[in-house]
């Protein structure tokens, strides 16, 4: 088939597109930004076209000659209004230009509960951008799954830093909440399966593994799995959802923002109580021990494919050069560091930055900067890399995004996303020069009010020798890479 994938910088589509094109099938991603999937290496073997399901007029060319659809664009951003309201809007639009294209299938991945409960505004909203979506003629295929478990996903990634970091449990009531668990290879085997839905039905099936399991015992296997101690727990009854949320953002990489309508959605069951599609029965999928067991191997062996952090969230965000910023007053501070290493291996030392590897100088000051930023409602340090050397646009770096990269210019743009009063980047161009290479390093900030230039001129006396530090020891580790492989 030739089939449009929604979502193709997210976790799920990530991971879905190299599944389509090993089962044969011509794949069209479509995003908001199309340089954010100039470095995934299928990009050139999909068709990639611009659009926004929330401009109704960009869908009929992303849509045209398609055979099936995959929805898989969700939002957690804003007041849970906001996104429900958004969900509602993209999902008509999409209904509405699938219709127009006469297309075979839709299939949407969904959140699983049961309606008969009152469910959480995230949960209600999620299973009424399915109904939404099947009031058109196209045939819909909606699948509700609950948690997926993998490499990268927000549930494992909220699992594994809430047992690793917490040595005691402090339960609010959440955790006694039931769950089926669904491993991500699961998720995608059924997805890639349903595309042979045929006929003019409408086809509503929920998906889980085979254990139903507390939050609780997800984080005590999660334990006994990782090799630490089983996790004393103390139960707080009065421990709200509400309370929760702020130490979720603070001992995970989920920001507030984020970790609020997540845990909302903790206080439902979440158990298959409908048919799953045929062969792909609880019973005959994978165990949640395994599940664990595959993530942590994939993390340890630096396997990541994909993570949920690396979704866009704010596509196309206007960059330092960008006619937006004309006339505003824009800081800068530029160092330049010569070295005598190759410019391949200046721009290496370069996009090692960040994760376990850090900022090259002064690594205590980032990380306090980091426990501040998530102390105040920001995504702090706990992001990581995805991979220790490897970088693609749009993808999380720490508390930057990856804006854009450039290897055979020498070039990477990071886009900051910790909670300052303005908008910042950071910049490297490493280049040829005689005798080796030199880089030069621009940190770029446009303030906001009165508020963001106080921030700069009172860090920038702390800021200014950091970074000199940093272009520094870029290019010595650059030219002690070099002298390891002459060649």
């Amino acid at each position: 088939m030739k089939v449009l994938v929604t979502g193709a910088t997210g976790y799920i589509g990530g991971r879905l597109v190299p599944l389509l094109l090993e089962r044969g099938h011509e794949v069209r991603c479509m995003t908001r930004d199309w340089e954010s999937l100039t470095l995934d290496p299928w990009k050139d073997r999909v068709e990639v076209v611009t659009a926004d399901a929330h401009d109704e007029s960009s869908l009929d060319p992303a849509l045209d000659g398609c055979d099936a659809a995959f929805f898989l664009i969700h939002s957690m951003k804003g007041s849970p209004t906001r996104f429900a309201e958004d969900g509602r809007r993209a999902a008509a639009n999409f209904r509405d230009a699938a219709d127009r294209a006469g297309i075979g299938r839709i299939v949407y991945l969904g959140g699983l509960g049961s309606e008969k409960d009152e469910l959480s505004e995230h949960l209600a909203s999620r299973q009424e951008v399915g109904r939404v979506l099947a009031m058109g003629k196209t045939p819909v295929t909606e699948l509700r799954a609950a948690v997926i478990i993998g490499s990268g996903s927000m549930s494992f990634e909220m699992i594994r830093h809430l047992t690793e970091v917490l040595p005691i449990m402090m339960t609010p009531r959440w955790v006694e909440t039931r769950c089926q668990p669904i491993a991500i290879r699961n998720v995608l085997e059924i997805l890639v399966s349903v595309l042979d839905d045929d006929g003019s039905d409408n086809h509503l099936y929920e998906i889980g593994g085979p254990d139903i399991l507390t939050y609780e015992q997800m984080m005590q296997i999660y334990a006994e799995v990782a090799g630490l101690r089983r996790r004393p727990v103390i139960p707080l009854p009065i421990f709200s959802a509400r309370l929760s949320a702020p130490l979720v953002g603070l001992v995970t990489p989920l920001p507030v923002d984020v970790a609020r309508p997540l845990i909302e959605s903790l206080q439902n069951d979440v158990v298959v109580c409908r048919s799953s599609p045929q062969g792909y029965e609880p019973e005959g999928l994978i165990p949640y021990r395994e599940a664990i067991e595959r993530a942590l191997y994939s993390v340890s062996h630096r396997e990541v494919e994909t993570r949920w952090s690396d979704a866009l969230t704010t596509p196309g965000a206007p960059l330092p050069g960008d006619p937006v910023w004309a006339g505003a007053h824009m800081l800068t501070d530029r160092q330049v560091a010569g070295s005598k290493a190759r410019p391949e291996d200046l721009f290496w030392a370069v996009t090692r930055i960040g994760g376990d590897v850090g900022y090259y100088a002064m690594n205590w000051a980032w990380k306090i900067r980091g426990w501040i930023d998530q102390v105040i409602g920001g995504v702090g340090l706990r992001r990581g890399r995805r991979h220790p050397e490897e970088l693609r646009p749009g993808e999380s770096l720490d508390f930057f995004r990856v804006a854009e990269i450039e290897p055979h210019l020498g070039r990477l743009l990071l886009q900051a996303e910790m909670k300052v009063p303005g908008t910042a980047w950071l910049e490297w161009c490493a280049e040829p020069a005689p005798g080796g290479s030199k880089l030069t390093q621009t940190a770029w900030f446009v303030p906001r009010g009165l508020v963001g230039r106080l921030y700069w001129w009172a860090l920038l006396p702390f800021h200014a020798p950091i970074w000199r530090l940093m272009a520094r020891r870029m290019a010595k580790t650059a030219e002690r890479r070099q002298e390891l492989s002459p060649g």
